[in-house]
């Protein structure tokens, strides 16, 4: 699972690392420490018209387009998506073969039980500093009651790799930079790419023990990579 990550990079960086040509008219927090569920964040996809990649922001916690309201969603989490399942479940199935996304990230937590009450928070980043993405998906809803447009996302999840295994059974899935073209391609594939879902490369990541602090979501500061 991934339900909490974080972002240090602004949308200049973001539009330097990924390619996105235009970012003018997006408003967003130059960084954030402490990403949770149910808030908007920054995601990139390719643009129906011009096939270039945009900036946008969603809601985290992926509405399938079949949902009657935001309330059949409370008690049910839908932040993640197990890359296992993406191509028997309905409500990933088509965003999987058509509304693929790039999640900017800097980094992304993850908690180890230590004993019955007590659990340590993990920060996990690239060794080089660099910004990534998750694999996400993402969906359209319109709301029944008044016609709004809601836009949402979530990040796919895999087993995890040599050195996240230490603290959780899942993880992320982590995409390489040369494949960012492929998981965008906005088009009725029916063979889309299962191949990508895998674990990320250990000996390129990083960990290190995060303040407690970082299960509260009103805390947000860089304070929360460290140990405390």
């Amino acid at each position: 699972m991934c339900g909490r990550y974080y972002r240090r990079s602004d949308k200049q960086k973001i539009a330097e690392a990924f390619h996105v040509a235009q970012v003018d008219d997006i408003v967003i927090p130059p960084w954030d420490y402490n990403v949770a569920p149910t808030t908007h964040q920054p995601v990139i996809r390719n643009n129906r018209e011009t096939g270039e990649r945009e900036l946008v922001m969603m809601r985290w916690g992926l509405v399938p387009h079949f949902a009657k309201s935001l309330a059949d969603f409370k008690g049910f989490s839908t932040i993640n998506a197990r890359a296992e399942s993406l191509q028997t479940t309905a409500m990933w199935r088509l965003p999987f073969q058509r509304r693929r996304c790039l999640i900017p990230a800097d980094g992304f937590y993850e908690w180890k039980k230590l004993d019955a009450k007590t659990k340590q928070p993990y920060a996990y980043s690239m060794k080089d500093g660099e910004p990534f993405a998750f694999a996400g998906l993402w969906e359209a809803w319109k709301d029944p009651g008044d016609g709004s447009w809601l836009q949402s996302y979530s990040i796919i999840t895999t087993t995890p790799n040599e050195l996240t295994a230490q603290v959780h059974n899942r993880m992320p899935v982590i995409l390489e930079p040369r494949d960012y073209n492929r998981w965008l391609e906005r088009v009725d594939n029916e063979r889309p790419p299962v191949d990508l879902l895998r674990p990320f490369a250990a000996d390129e990541m990083k960990a290190q023990e995060a303040n407690k602090d970082v299960g509260n979501v009103k805390n947000n500061s860089a304070e929360l990579l460290n140990s405390a």
